[in-house]
């Protein structure tokens, strides 16, 4: 099972600053930004979707909406749906909310991040539980992230 400690020693490991606030439990993206004391936008929302036959990751600035179509056309895929709330727990031991947004070696999938995680210059995320939060600076994002990044946000 992923935990927080998981992430953070990753993040500690690759040399990466970071932030942790611990809050209540939340349920949403508005919630967690509330929580963190941060704007809606900078929050990378971690989605775990089939894409035809494979889990993939996708995250996006937590102000956006998925554009599924989107999708379906990057990978020539015919359909896409979320993992169910019994999926995430038995892919990742996670609950809905608390996926944070990295592919390996924390989450053993793709990982595509729309553009719009990047034009901040900080992310903010659930790290592995909805009452902890990692904020660090989008550079290191990016390069320890390692995502592929296209547009899938509207």
């Amino acid at each position: 099972m992923l935990k927080t400690d998981k992430i953070r020693d990753w993040l500690r490991a690759e040399g990466v600053q970071f932030r942790e606030v611990s809050h209540e439990p939340t349920r949403t993206s508005e919630e967690s930004a509330k929580a963190r004391g941060e704007e809606l936008r900078v929050g990378g929302k971690a989605l775990l979707i089939k894409v035809d036959a494979e889990f993939r990751l996708f995250v996006l600035s937590a102000d956006r909406k998925l554009d599924s179509s989107a999708i379906r056309a990057h990978f020539s895929a015919k359909k896409t749906r979320f993992a169910s709330p019994e999926e995430l727990m038995e892919l990742t031991g996670l609950v809905p909310g608390s996926v944070p947004p990295f592919g390996p070696p924390i989450l053993p999938f793709p990982l595509y991040v729309d553009p719009s995680v990047l034009e901040n210059d900080r992310v903010a995320f659930n790290a592995a539980a909805l009452t902890d939060s990692i904020i660090m600076g989008i550079d290191d994002y990016r390069r320890v992230a390692s995502p592929e990044v296209f547009t899938f946000a509207v």
